[in-house]
């Protein structure tokens, strides 16, 4: 048989279909006698609701039914969130007495048009009762903030804290202190969120199928079926093509257990496809106030590090805000030793829309933190931003490394992509020219920044496949993960073949249908290949070995003697002794029990992927104006399967994270309004705004799983994000600025260049809120609740 076709470029099957327009999304389907629904939502971000009149609009044409809370919410049966920080922050499928942010559902309208549902919408009237709102993350901590959940008595969703609160460095450690922000952003994907929900009627094998833009389709059958009551068997979720997610499609929302109560009461198929202004507040995240500090010797080389996070729920204790308390507080340290360390975190509750995730959740956030940090650092004791991590990096022969929070690295080599990634990006000539413009005064400087990073993917757990080989000799995979963009068809795929010999042609993916596959976990944390795909690989196995047993009885040859050859099995050394899959495949089925097997593959931990960006910018200091010029990445995933899939993931990553850095941010005024819920005002980026990045990889395989492989779909968003905004400060860094927030705005830059040449620059630190001081210690009872993997 010819070399293996793993480690190779080839192009995803799954292209044709969406590019032909062969593909099908959520709000494509036209069910027979389906209704349409819309969403009253509150303009307000907090209220008393004293009364909801339905009147006029139940009686609007074409509306069929008009549902409030006390239509559709069970008070002993509340929305089962994907996950959450405090249970008492729990939430129904449509809010009752009280409105906690600005598009908060209090009814749903159902006709039997879009149109009609839209109109008769706009007749529900609603009498509110405005109570003051909090925003600001840091706000809500305040005494006397105004509080979403009485009874919590404070804003406080949930909290950890170390128990030894002290300077974790010696006397007469040189100490850097940055309070910073890591900003509320828009998932945004391009598809926002739809669902279609059919009861059953008789002879139906369910008695709910629900068609749902999701990333876990299992994961929202589970929901669905605490929601409803009905066993998990009964309710069918089929995810079809779904147009983007980035962790803002984490299980189902309350909006879609609406939607599935609506049809179950009305017994007529519902859909509801989410407008984009919806899909702005309904899919937020990121959202971190951080006070690091950090104790260093005079050689550079860290002493002990303290922080303090404040992570922003949202509304309803959303889960995004959890992940100071889980995902951030494990990469903390990043790629370095740090001895010591002291951490608090604090998840809050503001009348803004509730957090989920984003690219990374949680990861991207510690990276940002400590490559901030790093850089501050290194300007303290005189150090390059280069030879500053180098002095700190977990050496190679020190893995698997367990962290001072705990976090045990796999396998790294952390200088490997810093040394390439400065090399490629040619760091030296761009620094002379910095010099020269700097000498010369010019209106544009240039900007080199760096970022290394490690990240956390996998999280352990386990995935289902299974594969059947027909008579024909073609192979149909299942598999529990749920692919939307990533290429799961062409990477399983290759691994069949290449384990098999099956062309790729001959193979079929069945996934997202909880009728079809028995279990799975979905797709998020970079998990589907090294969980998944190993599970795929397991399947594989078990099929190989029943196919030598049937070509060993074809060929009347010992098993051990059977190898696979072009299209079938041959006899090792006897040229013209081979059989084809289809005869192999005829034969199992007609004398044997066919050839299919499944397998449950179990990661044992996390994996822990790797790299080192380069970002070269230019600054105007006239306008604030920031312009890439070059990025370069190079990122660690251990071993390549498609070298084609990875450079997309790193291509797509980049670009979000320059973006976090740049340009975008969900603003809110003090009210809990929200000022860029539309792209006419949310600076998302376009074709123009980017640029050709620069993407390489170098290769660190994981023992954990037989593939060696780690995730690499959120990689280059947490090593883009730091690395520009260390380059908009290198830029400015030799007028005195010493840090820039996130985003770096052209308004941020202008003021940050206009306060240095007046001498007004504010000082990187503050102390934190003084909520800090009463919070319980871990070992007093403080509260964890990390957040899941998406």
């Amino acid at each position: 048989m010819a070399g293996s076709i793993l480690g190779t470029q080839v192009r995803r099957v799954e292209d044709p279909d969406l590019l032909v327009g062969r593909s099908t999304f959520v709000d494509n389907l036209q069910d027979p006698d389906q209704l349409h629904a819309v969403f009253v939502r509150s303009p307000l971000a907090h209220a008393r609701v004293a009364s909801i009149d339905v009147a006029e609009a139940a009686t609007a044409p074409g509306v069929v039914h008009v549902f409030t809370a006390a239509d559709l919410v069970d008070p002993d049966r509340p929305f089962p969130r994907f996950a959450g920080v405090n249970p008492a922050t729990e939430r129904g499928v449509l809010s009752a007495a009280r409105v906690r942010y600005v598009g908060d559902p209090v009814a749903l309208v159902v006709a039997e048009t879009l149109r009609a549902a839209v109109d008769a919408a706009e007749l529900v009237d609603v009498d509110y009762e405005p109570l003051e709102a909090v925003a600001d993350v840091e706000a809500a901590l305040s005494p006397g903030a105004p509080l979403q959940f009485e009874e919590l008595g404070s804003n406080v969703a949930g909290s950890r804290k170390d128990d030894d609160q002290s300077e974790p460095w010696p006397a007469g450690a040189r100490v850097v202190r940055v309070r910073m922000e890591n900003q509320r952003v828009a998932t945004a994907p391009m598809e926002a969120h739809a669902i279609a929900a059919r009861p059953g009627s008789v002879g139906d094998d369910a008695a709910l199928t629900v068609h749902v833009s999701t990333q876990h389709p299992h994961g929202a059958r589970d929901q669905l079926a605490q929601l409803t009551g009905l066993p998990p068997e009964q309710v069918r979720v089929i995810a079809p093509h779904v147009g983007g997610a980035f962790g803002g499609k984490a299980g189902v929302a309350p909006e879609h257990g609406a939607v599935v109560a609506a049809a179950l009461a009305l017994g007529r198929p519902v859909k509801w496809a989410e407008t984009r202004s919806e899909a702005m507040l309904s899919m937020q995240s990121r959202g971190q106030v951080q006070y690091a500090e950090m104790g260093l010797d005079d050689d550079g080389r860290i002493l002990g590090v303290r922080l303090r996070l404040v992570g922003d729920c949202g509304a309803y204790g959303g889960f995004g805000g959890s992940f100071v308390l889980g995902p951030t507080h494990m990469m903390v340290t990043g790629v370095y030793r740090v001895p010591a360390l002291t951490y608090a975190a604090i998840s809050t509750l503001t009348n803004t829309a509730p957090m989920g995730a984003f690219r990374g959740a949680g990861r991207p956030e510690a990276a940002a933190m400590i490559e901030r940090l790093m850089d501050v650092a290194a300007a303290e004791v005189g150090l390059a931003p280069e030879e500053i991590r180098r002095r700190n990096f977990v050496a190679p022969d020190e893995f698997p490394y367990t962290t001072a929070v705990g976090t045990t690295y796999d396998v790294g080599d952390y200088d490997r992509p810093l040394t390439e990634a400065l090399r490629v990006a040619e760091v030296d000539r761009f620094r002379e020219e910095q010099r020269r413009r700097r000498e010369t005064g010019a209106v544009r400087q240039l900007g080199i920044g760096i970022a290394t990073y490690v990240e956390v993917t996998g999280f352990g757990g386990s995935e289902f496949a299974a594969i059947d080989v027909d008579a024909e000799g073609f192979a149909t995979v299942r598999a529990g993960t749920s692919a939307h963009g990533q290429g799961h068809a062409t990477s399983y795929a290759m691994i069949v073949a290449d384990r098999l010999g099956i062309p790729m042609e001959r193979i079929r993916l069945v996934q997202s249908d909880t009728a079809q596959v028995r279990s799975g976990g979905g797709t998020g944390g970079s998990r589907s290949l090294q969980i998944g795909g190993s599970a795929v690989r397991g399947t594989a196995d078990l099929i190989y070995d029943k196919a030598v047993e049937v070509a060993a009885e074809l060929l009347e040859a010992s098993v051990e003697d059977i190898e696979l050859g072009e299209d079938g099995f041959a006899v090792g050394g006897v040229p013209d002794a081979r059989v084809s899959w289809r005869e192999v495949a005829q034969r199992a089925h007609r004398d044997h029990d066919g050839l299919s097997d499944t397998f449950d593959f179990t990661l044992s931990a996390a994996t822990f992927p790797f790299g080192a960006h380069v970002s070269v910018v230019e600054v105007d200091t006239e306008t604030g104006r920031v312009t890439p010029l070059r990025h370069v990445a190079v990122d660690d995933c251990g071993t390549i399967l498609n070298p084609l899939l990875v450079t997309g993931q790193q291509h797509g990553g980049a670009l979000q994270g320059i973006s976090q850095a740049l340009w975008e941010e969900m603003v809110y005024d003090a009210e809990g309004n929200p000022l860029t819920s539309t792209f006419a005002d949310y600076c998302i980026p376009g074709a123009p705004d980017a640029i050709s990045f620069t993407t390489l990889n170098t290769e660190t395989p994981t023992p954990l799983n037989p593939l060696g492989a780690k995730g690499i779909g959120e990689s280059a968003t947490i090593g883009s994000t730091p690395a520009v905004q260390n380059a908009v400060v290198d830029a400015l860094s030799h007028l005195g600025v010493r840090h820039v927030d996130l985003p770096c705005t052209p308004e941020r830059v202008w003021r940050a260049v206009r306060q240095a040449r007046e001498g007004t620059l504010p000082d990187l630190w503050r102390e934190p809120p003084a909520v800090f001081g009463t919070i319980p210690t871990d070992s007093e009872g403080g509260s964890v609740t990390s957040g899941a993997e998406v």
